[in-house]
This record gives structure tokens, sequence and C-alpha cells, in this order.
């Protein structure tokens, strides 16, 4: 079973289809997205939570991976799937 995973995201943001894409390529079948663009107060609180500003913001569990750089900058060093199946 893969770990829950949480994306911040607009409706236009090719970073955010990109990180979609990786993710399910590793396996994981549902990501909860949380959008953005629909209300300020949603964006201010990933701003508060993550410290950063754009999209996407990704957790995988209770880990902020970070954006779409980040994750693909950890699946190059082999730690994306540790972090997507924990034992």
């Amino acid at each position: 079973m893969t770990a829950h995973v949480v994306m911040y995201s607009t409706a236009v943001c090719p970073y955010c289809v990109m990180a979609e894409r990786l993710l399910k390529s590793k396996g994981v079948e549902e990501i909860e997205k949380v959008r953005v663009d629909l209300d300020p107060a949603i964006r201010e609180a990933m701003m508060q939570k993550t410290g950063r500003r754009t999209v996407p913001q990704i957790y995988i569990g209770e880990t902020h991976v970070g954006g779409f750089d980040d994750l693909s900058a950890l699946d190059r060093a082999g730690k994306l799937d540790s972090l997507l199946n924990p034992t």
C-alpha cells in the first residue's frame, strides 16, 4: 500500500501534471488534490504550512517533499520509492 499523497495545485499547472504523472508511474493510484486557486484562504494556509507560494506542493504521508523539481530529485536519488512504500 502506498503512502497518502496530498498535492496542492491549481487548474492550469504543467508542473502539477508532471508531478502527478511521475507519482502514478510509481504506483500511486490516488492523489488528494487541494486547489489553491479556488480560495485565497487555502493558498494562505499552504504558504503558512510549507513556507512556499508556488504549486505543486507535495506531501507524502507527513513528509513535505516540495515541488516537482524536489520530487524528481528524490526519484533520481532513489529515495522516492521508500517514501511512497513505507515498511
